[in-house]
């Protein structure tokens, strides 16, 4: 129901979006207080995420620790560590290595630099003069839980709930995961019992630890501070793609699909702050762009999955509705799903790409070229809940579609109301 209510809210933001001034990141030097001058930033937060959670839920969790920083930035200076990649459960590649990837493989670091100060973790260990974290906090629920309708904003220093997966070394010093970097160490480590938004957390690192470096864990427990709004929308319009995952996607585009910029009037301009569309310009290229999740989804949420017999004929129909010839397909279908759907759909085309594409670009890369791609068609429809469809809704507002050819789903069998979320209603 959550989800469903913040797919309706990125639907309504459009006047929101041809309004807004982009012009000038929130932490410039002209907007920092001026009791903090203008040296570089001297505090350190880094965080982590649920290990299961995947590529797209963790770009939404980045959204919520900018906010955060932004906060933070109010009051001293900070800087954001981004967490490098690796071991998600959807990058199941063979042979290629997937450890300690940067950001830079996948997004565009000066944009990211715009909206709040970052830096990749290689060079953090070289400012901070090692591999050392001062005070690493883990974020939790609270044991007793809440209880409808007293939800409160709370966070406390709590005993840990669950088994630490952190161990002391023989200096003390605690091991954990800390994304691959065996050498990485935290002095100290405690829990958090927190129920809020992101900057619920300000007052504990202004206030109660005067570590240079913290790093939250479990970050995901972290709420946005304002869902939808213009720093939301000003974080997720800074996470611009890496140029060459875009370039690759551009050429598919151009050789397969016959889109380009001009032609589909989704011209783009590097850099984001500059860039300002109405709603409803974008026309997109002659094709169908169409997400379809499958692998755990078939268990875990097969009440909103079609069959694959199901979703071609959904396709069919949105094809000859739209009067499109090619159907770009985004998918995590296995080998003998895909091949199935080849021969129930002529017209699919796929990015497949090379053992030594997949090499350069990576699990995190291939599905970001299948986003810019299903981003760029006439019409889109993805998978309900799937955060995967998710950031393509926002990317689409982003390049100025209509939401009415964004917001669209995939139905189960046996829904007996298909409802599409173009219509859904905000339920407050």
């Amino acid at each position: 129901r959550l989800e469903r209510r913040g797919e309706a809210l990125g639907a309504r933001i459009q006047s929101w979006l041809a309004r807004a001034d982009f012009s000038q990141p929130p932490w410039s030097p002209t907007r920092r207080p001026a009791h903090l001058g203008s040296r570089a930033a001297n505090r350190y937060l880094l965080y982590d995420v649920n290990p299961p959670e995947g590529f797209n839920l963790r770009r939404d969790v980045y959204i919520r620790v900018a906010s955060l920083i932004k906060t933070l930035l109010k009051s001293e200076a900070w800087v954001l560590v981004l967490p490098p990649w690796g071991r998600l459960y959807h990058w199941q590649s063979p042979d290629i290595h997937q450890v300690r990837i940067p950001w830079s493989e996948f997004f565009d670091l000066p944009s990211l630099n715009q909206n709040i100060p970052v830096i990749e973790y290689e060079q953090f260990l070289a400012e901070s003069g090692g591999p050392f974290i001062d005070q690493v906090y883990v974020l939790q629920s609270y044991a007793e839980g809440w209880k409808e309708g007293t939800w409160e904003e709370k966070i406390d220093e709590r005993p840990c709930i669950d088994q630490l997966m952190y161990s002391k070394d023989k200096h003390e010093y605690y091991r954990g995961w800390f994304w691959g970097y065996e050498e990485t160490r935290g002095l100290n480590v405690s829990c958090l019992s927190v129920q809020g938004s992101a900057s619920i957390i300000a007052p504990v690192l202004l206030k109660n630890t005067s570590a240079r470096s913290v790093m939250l864990d479990r970050a995901e427990n972290l709420l946005h501070d304002h869902y939808g709004g213009r720093d939301y929308w000003n974080t997720r319009r800074s996470m611009v793609f890496a140029k060459h995952l875009r370039v690759v996607g551009d050429e598919f585009r151009r050789k397969y699909l016959h889109s380009t910029d001009e032609a589909d009037r989704t011209d783009y301009n590097e850099d984001w702050t500059q860039m300002k569309v109405k709603l409803g310009t974008a026309v997109g290229g002659p094709y169908l762009g169409v997400h379809l999740r499958r692998k755990d989804f078939i268990w875990g949420h097969r009440e909103d999955v079609p069959s694959l017999h199901g979703a071609v004929k959904k396709i069919r129909s949105l094809m000859e509705k739209h009067k499109l010839k090619r159907v770009f397909i985004a998918t995590d279908a296995i080998v003998e799903e895909t091949e199935e759907l080849k021969k129930l759909l002529p017209e699919m085309v796929r990015f497949e790409p090379t053992w030594e594409e997949l090499e350069l670009y990576k699990d995190g890369g291939i599905a970001i070229i299948d986003q810019w791609i299903c981003a760029h068609a006439r019409y889109f429809t993805g998978t309900s809940v799937s955060t995967f469809s998710f950031r393509i809704h926002e990317e689409r507002e982003i390049l100025g579609f209509d939401p009415r050819t964004t917001y669209n789903r995939f139905c189960g069998e046996k829904e007996r109301n298909c409802e599409q979320p173009t219509h859904w209603k905000i339920v407050y």
